[in-house]
């Protein structure tokens, strides 16, 4: 079977006959053919592009019959990308020569004169091979950042308040349409980014969401467009960035709007052109990705004071899609609190199963400044409290002199349920910030991290 029509290969020879020879061979096979005859042209040309493999002459002009020239190059060329396969080929071959070629870093060895099909069936191997190398690579970086897990959460939307939401939903998802997910803090801008992903062809592909408003200066080129082995102290193995991951899929950069000045404009020039550069490397990559960007702060009063980038807001807000908040979607109350409760109660032993009227009342009539996520941590601590089968009002802590209820009931609690119960308050209060939490507990940031654990609880 032919390679793919994209399989990219650089041929390397200081003879034009040889090359001819060879263009005329794997043209026919459906490869895209990039020549080069020194090895200077060699190293730019795989500085400067992305191949799927090299096959390249041992011997230059400098040195004609030794091969050293040759060798030489495949440190350097690993150097520059370690899953690249190279391929070499010599007239003067000896078993001495391939071994020696191989143990460099070649990944097969060419005689010439070469049989066809031999050459094409080892460039198939080696360019299926190094395809899998750099899949396995891209999933463990995805791995590395979805710590939280790939299940598709549920969009519970019954109320009038989330229909003109729904329906953008189902126009904009099967497109490649960049949107902007707007909304108060906790109001699920992620949930709607992950069903936006859910619904479109790029399905299949990553889904990565990455908070882009909480990358320092120093880590952000890194984050998001990778890294070189070398390219700063704690550089010790090539890194593969968020654009890449997400590259025939999504990338989800929540809280934009705190992004720095200079962080917006390197951020512009990707999503302008799909191109980009790992941090210490000058090999432009090109990457195909669908931007969801969410804020809950108004972009359009900062674009106007200059504080964020107005050609980067046209290029994040093709679509706007703004979520309402928890108390203008009253109907949805209940329906999201029975959610959570299913979801947690089985941590608790699964013997809390409902709410009783006067609970669901209070659910109801509170405002609910923290949204969704607020609702979330106020019924896994209802299910922390009770101790029946029904969570009840005094259970949730939301009722007015809801202060001494709330001191009453740590009394009753035991030192490892006060603790867990106030690690989840602090959370709730800083919208989920585990170092803001960690400083309002009087604790190190690795500490909040241990008790986390201990408690079950994700941030």
């Amino acid at each position: 079977m032919s390679p793919m029509p994209e399989s990219r290969l650089l041929i390397a020879d200081d003879q034009a006959d040889v090359l001819a020879a060879l263009r005329l061979l794997l043209k026919g096979q459906g490869f895209q053919l990039h020549m080069a005859r020194s090895p200077a042209e060699i190293l730019a040309a795989v500085e400067a592009h992305e191949f799927d493999a090299v096959l390249m002459d041992l011997n230059y002009a400098r040195d004609t019959t030794s091969g050293r020239e040759g060798l030489d190059l495949l440190g350097s060329i690993a150097a520059l990308d370690a899953t690249l396969p190279i391929l070499v080929m010599t007239a003067w071959g000896s078993v001495d020569g391939a071994v020696e070629a191989i143990r460099r870093g070649a990944r097969d060895y060419i005689q010439k004169p070469w049989d066809n099909a031999r050459l094409l069936t080892t460039l198939r191997t080696q360019i299926d091979l190094a395809r899998a190398m750099r899949r396995s690579g891209k999933l463990a970086g995805e791995n590395e950042r979805l710590v939280a897990g790939r299940e598709l959460p549920p969009l519970i939307a019954g109320s009038r308040a989330m229909e003109s939401v729904l329906r953008i939903l189902e126009r904009v998802a099967p497109s490649d349409a960049s949107v902007l997910i707007t909304g108060e803090h906790g109001t699920g801008k992620e949930v709607v980014a992950r069903w936006l992903h859910a619904g479109s062809l790029r399905a299949a592909r990553p889904f990565i969401a990455v908070n882009a408003g909480a990358l320092g200066e120093g880590v952000f080129e890194s984050e998001l467009f990778g890294h070189v082995k070398g390219a700063f102290t704690d550089a010790r193995a090539d890194r593969i960035g968020c654009f890449e991951l997400a590259d025939g899929g999504t990338l989800f950069l929540d809280e934009i709007a705190n992004m720095p000045a200079a962080q917006q404009a390197k951020l512009l020039r990707v999503l302008q052109t799909g191109e980009l550069l790992r941090v210490g490397s000058s090999k432009l990559r090109r990457v195909d990705v669908r931007a969801l960007a969410a804020t809950n702060a108004p972009l359009a009063q900062l674009t106007a004071g200059g504080a964020f980038r107005e050609d980067l807001l046209y290029r994040l807000n093709t679509v706007e899609i703004h979520l309402p908040p928890l108390r203008e979607r009253k109907d949805d109350i209940l329906r999201l609190a029975q959610h959570f409760l299913q979801v947690r109660s089985p941590r608790y032993g699964g013997k809390v199963v409902e709410f009783t009227s006067e609970a669901a009342k209070a659910l109801q009539e509170h405002r609910w400044p923290g949204n969704v996520r607020e609702l979330e941590h106020v019924v896994e601590r209802a299910l922390l409290l009770a101790t029946g089968p029904a969570i009840r009002a005094e259970d949730l802590v939301l009722r007015p002199g809801g202060a001494v209820e709330r001191s009453s009931a740590l009394e009753e609690m035991t030192l490892d349920e006060a603790e867990r119960f106030l690690i989840a308050r602090a959370l709730a209060r800083t919208n989920n910030n585990v170092s803001e939490a960690a400083q309002r507990l009087g604790l190190s940031r690795s500490a909040l991290y241990r008790r986390l654990a201990r408690h079950g609880l994700e941030p």
